[in-house]
This record gives structure tokens, sequence and C-alpha cells, in this order.
């Protein structure tokens, strides 16, 4: 099945501020659609571009297929423009992935997010007809390199290739090597790049990326996208002691324990955050503490 979606007046629908949105639970740990969809709505509100249903800050790994539709359903309507919407399409198999991505496009989003194969560690070719697969749906593909977790590297050699090859259309960049960013402009200046992890916002957006898909936007999205913002602009005025600032908790962004962070911290700032689902535990007494500390001290800056 191959769709043709790209809505004309976002031609680039990746671009941008993209939210990696948490995903608020009831506290029977069952998905609250009615707070994920006011949450979607938020974040629009408050400067976003678009939002990222079913990444790992979303949970994706502990929801059903029933449920797993139903959020990108959800941020679809709530969002109001389906192009706002870049639904995370991982799986272990590349035509579950294509699944995922088939069921993205029926609902209207605009692009989705694709990690490698990440059962094993798999090799190019692997890698490449990957890609391949999922890109014949017809929605432009995002790809997310976290070799940390993964454990498969997509190295701006390979990133070109896949670029050259028609399966890829920017690079989520999270392996935190800010190094890369050149060389990726140098081998397939057409790609684009977007920020993937929040402790490298300011390095990357003055590299030359064009997006950020973005975890402690859930928490706090004006100071976050007025930070984007100044720092994309090269405005360094503006955007370093604001970085400075939030850097303490961006740093948990790239953290094991990021999601609970991060809902902490939404909860915090008013915002309904909760309980993650197992098997990630709540956060230890001293990592609640230091993120609490962390956020308050941003609160009562006035960054919210």
């Amino acid at each position: 099945m191959v769709h043709e979606h790209v809505p004309a007046h976002r031609a680039h629908p990746w671009h941008g501020i993209m939210v990696a949105t948490a995903l608020p639970l009831r506290d029977d740990l069952s998905v609250d659609y009615d707070a994920y969809a006011e949450h979607v709505a938020w974040l629009i509100a408050n400067g976003c571009d678009g939002v990222v249903p079913n990444g790992s800050l979303g949970e994706y790994q502990t929801l059903t297929d029933e449920e797993r539709a139903r959020v990108v359903r959800t941020a679809v309507d709530a969002a109001g423009d389906g192009a706002r919407v870049m639904p995370g399409v991982s799986a272990y198999g590349s035509a579950e992935s294509r699944r995922w991505a088939e069921q993205a496009a029926e609902a209207g989003a605009g692009s989705v997010l694709l990690l490698p194969p990440n059962a094993y560690r798999a090799d190019e070719r692997a890698v490449r007809a990957h890609y391949a697969e999922v890109a014949q749906v017809g929605l432009p593909v995002v790809a997310y390199n976290n070799p940390l977790d993964t454990k498969v590297d997509l190295t701006p050699a390979l990133l070109a290739r896949l670029h050259a090859e028609g399966g890829i259309v920017a690079v989520k960049e999270f392996s935190g090597d800010v190094r890369r960013a050149y060389e990726i402009a140098e081998l397939a200046p057409e790609l684009d790049l977007l920020i993937g992890a929040d402790d490298v916002l300011l390095e990357l957006a003055l590299a030359g990326a064009v997006g950020w898909i973005a975890g402690y936007t859930n928490a706090l999205p004006r100071s976050c996208a007025t930070l984007y913002r100044a720092a994309v602009a090269g405005d360094l005025d503006t955007a370093l002691p604001l970085y400075k600032s939030l850097h303490p908790l961006f740093r948990w962004d790239s953290k094991v324990e990021f999601v609970q962070a991060i809902k902490l911290s939404m909860d915090l700032a008013g915002r309904h955050g909760g309980a993650t689902r197992p098997p990630r535990p709540p956060l230890t007494p001293e990592q609640d503490a230091v993120v609490r500390a962390a956020t308050e001290k941003v609160l009562a800056a006035g960054h919210a």
C-alpha cells in the first residue's frame, strides 16, 4: 500500500519543534486518552510545531497494538492538522514497522520516525532494506540514530546512502557527537538534521539543525520554544543564558530514567505526568530530589 500524503501547507512537516510526547496514564496504568488529547493541543498552543507519539518517551514498547493505534489517532485529532504528527513506527520486524507506517498514513500523519533494526546488531545491508521497506508507504521517513541503545550506528556515510536511495528525509541525531552534524552536511547536504537529545540542543542548532524532537518541552514548552528559536537564529544573547539554566534538566533526557524525570517535571509544572508502566520503576529518592530541585529552580526563574 502506497500513500501520497505530504500536505502542501507543511511541505516539511518534520521541521521545527516536534515534541516526543509523554503519555498520561491513569492510576491503574491505563492510557488516559482525554488527557493526552489535551496535552497535544496544549503543546501546540504554547509554541510547539507538532508532536511525536509512540516514541520511547511515550512508552510505546509497553502499549498493546490497539493502544498504540489509538494514540496516533488521538494525536492527529488533537493537533487539528495531521501534518503536525510524526508517529514513531519502530518495531522488531520491518514488516511490522511498515504496518505502523501505513496506520500513520491512514490516520493522516505527515511523517514517521523510524529506528534501525534493533532486535540484533544489524549490518548495513539490513539497515538499508529496513528503511527502503518503510519508505514504500509514501510518508516521509525520519531516521532515528541512537547507537547507545540500539547498538546500530547510523554513521554519516550510511545516512547519506539512505538519503540517496530515497529511504529518509531527515535524521534525529541522538549520538551526542555534535561533530557529526558537519560531516552529515558535507556528505548529504539535502538531508535535514534534527536535534535528537535536549542536552545538545544549542550545539546542533548552531550546526544547522532545522528541527528538534524535544523531550523536556512536555513540561516547559514556552521556555523551550524561546530557546530553540533563538538558537537556530544564532541569537546567543538570548539562547545561551536560557540553555545554561535548563541544562541540568536537559541532561536527564539522555539518561535511562528520562521518562520518569520528564513526567516528574510535568507534575511539578502543573501538567499530568504521573506514573510509568513497568519495567520502568519510579525514580529513587535521590533521583527524585535532584529532578525536583532542578525543576523548582527553573520554575522559580519564570521558565515554563
